[in-house]
């Protein structure tokens, strides 16, 4: 008999998060565990407002999922009982974990993934929206950490201000640009052309995820990205003509065995991959890495902005995500499973 818990966590912020949406002190995530026969498999979301998604409205949906969850319906079979979201993200990267300790098996072989190499994968650090000072600043000591690819959050202020001041704090850093949806009423074309000089490999969602089809009358010397515009697999098609590639990210999809069909269609479709993520500990992070091996853009930096993650947590320096340890167990009381996860397959 397997048996469900269901926790709300918040996790303090290291330093203010700022987008063009607003900005968050804290992030409140959802955790679950779902042990059976003394094994356990862990889950984190991030309820995302944004996505009318709130940490009580998940929890309903994970108790509605009570009986199913401890009667063994699997991760295919979730897929089908639940909308994409993250409530699903939880339960379905729980069950994975759960089926990788019952088997004997690492989280990459019961996902059907090449394992990590080693040395870990690039990461993006992300540059909190800012002044012209604050974001130079942050560029400047992201890259004397080692950083190599560094993720803009802008508004519509000052934005070719902020790219110049930061591609001079990181003259040989990648950059990438986040808008969040922030750009629309912009001239795309001008901007677009403007922005070439400072050599930007990709800009996110600059348009309402409702009101993109500007997008298709512009050129795009800069390939663009669906964030906000992709949520699961079957939208995927629609994207042509619009993006050049699409963000995957968990909490959007509803889980890891979304994600990897999400990449195999956007493969078949011609559009690139980016793997990324909301707020969240090295639990969150971790599921995500079995398809962020084979992404072109990996932006995981979320435990990079809380004040104390999981222990033992994933590695973060030299602008990488390392995989020489997996987070362990988080829920807590004093019946909370005490098995590690899976992590590789050494």
């Amino acid at each position: 008999m397997r048996r469900l818990q269901i926790e709300i966590v918040e996790l303090p912020l290291a330093r203010p998060f700022v987008i063009s949406r607003g900005a968050r002190l804290a992030v409140t995530v959802v955790r679950v565990a779902i042990e059976q026969d003394g094994l356990c498999g862990w889950g984190e979301c991030t309820p995302t407002a944004r996505y009318q998604e709130y940490p009580d409205s998940v929890c309903e949906q994970l108790e509605a999922m009570r009986s199913e969850i401890e009667a063994g319906i699997d991760s295919q079979g979730l897929r089908l009982k639940m909308p994409p979201g993250s409530a699903r993200n939880a339960l379905d990267c729980a069950l994975l974990r759960l089926d990788a300790a019952r088997t004997g098996r690492s989280l990459w072989q019961v996902a059907g993934c090449r394992p990590p190499v080693a040395g870990g994968i690039v990461t993006a650090e992300t540059l909190s929206l800012g002044s012209v000072a604050m974001m130079s600043a942050a560029a400047a000591d992201a890259v004397s950490r080692g950083a190599t690819l560094l993720k803009i959050k802008l508004d519509r202020d000052l934005i070719l201000e902020k790219v110049s001041a930061i591609r001079a704090c990181a003259p040989q850093a990648t950059l990438i640009i986040d808008a969040n949806e922030a750009w629309g009423g912009v001239d795309l074309h001008s901007l677009f052309t403007a922005l070439q000089p400072y050599n930007i490999a990709m800009i996110e969602q600059p348009l309402p995820a409702d009101d993109d089809s500007d997008l298709m009358r512009c050129a795009h010397p800069i390939p663009v990205c669906a964030d906000e515009s992709c949520h699961h697999a079957g939208e995927i098609a629609d994207l042509r003509g619009r993006y050049e590639m699409i963000n995957i990210k968990l909490d959007k999809c509803g889980g890891l065995t979304e994600a990897l069909v999400m990449a195999e269609e956007a493969s078949r479709q011609g559009l690139r991959v980016m793997v990324g993520c909301m707020l969240g500990s090295s639990l969150a992070m971790e599921a995500a890495l079995p398809v962020a091996v084979a992404a072109e853009i990996v932006d995981l930096d979320g435990p990079l902005w809380l004040a104390e993650d999981v222990a033992p947590r994933l590695e973060y320096s030299a602008g990488r995500v390392w995989f020489a340890s997996a987070p362990s167990p988080v829920l807590s009381g004093e019946n909370a499973p005490q098995q590690p996860m899976v992590l590789s397959d050494e």
